[in-house]
């Protein structure tokens, strides 16, 4: 892929996840060109790559949609995450080094800081959080389960998961992953499979319930 179709790509890549591009909106090929200074070839070379990872949708009549999620489609994403991150704990457990465990455990001090200060810092607790699970599948040492978790993990609902966490699931998210520490200490890949599966069971909760509100204020707003 040209240099272009890589800015483009990560350009859209990023307008999406951080919400500059809603769910469901239509993606125009020659505003985000200009956007992006490249030609449109570019960018249809990167929306089609970004279809693949289900970041956009195509219609019919092949117009391009950022990909709305519906709940099913939701639990289905997490449930994959769960089976597979879950089987990364398992393999890290009995692979990881002292280096990769004392630079998670720095990881999730960071995040704690996030967690405990006057007002949580969110933005400062997902970077952490997604460097203390990138250190995770290091560790597991697969490059077929890391292309196939980089489906599923990347996704926006994981970043907006995370900011509709309140402070008592921010807690919790540490607190698992101190367990997990743990259990990679007594190289217990088991018990390191068990908490990451409970680890991501309890985040498509916290996001259900954040989905489920936002649906009940649409159809409010609708009938207002």
């Amino acid at each position: 892929m040209s240099r272009a179709s890589d800015r483009a790509y990560n350009l859209i890549r990023s307008m999406i996840l951080s919400g500059e591009l809603q769910p469901g909106s239509q993606i125009r090929e020659e505003a985000l060109a200009e956007l992006c200074g490249v030609s449109r070839t570019p960018v249809r070379d990167s929306l089609r790559r970004l279809e693949a990872e289900m970041f956009v949708r195509r219609n019919d009549s092949k117009r391009s949609f950022v990909a709305a999620w519906s709940l099913d489609d939701l639990e289905d994403a997490f449930h994959l995450r769960a089976m597979l991150e879950s089987h990364a704990a398992k393999r890290a457990a009995t692979r990881i080094t002292r280096d990769q465990l004392a630079r998670m455990r720095f990881q999730n001090a960071q995040l704690k800081q996030a967690v405990d200060a006057i007002h949580p810092d969110v933005p400062r607790f997902i970077d952490h959080n997604r460097q203390f699970h990138a250190i995770l599948l290091k560790a597991a040492a697969s490059e077929r389960l890391t292309s196939m978790l980089s489906q599923v993990t990347e996704q926006p609902v994981v970043l907006r998961t995370a900011r509709q966490y309140d402070l008592e699931n921010l807690r919790r998210s540490h607190h698992e992953h101190e367990e997990l520490l743990i259990a990679f200490e007594n190289r217990d890949g088991d018990w390191a499979a068990a908490v990451m599966t409970a680890h991501i069971r309890r985040a498509f909760h916290a996001y259900a319930e954040a989905h489920s509100s936002d649906t009940e204020i649409g159809k409010s707003s609708l009938a207002a």
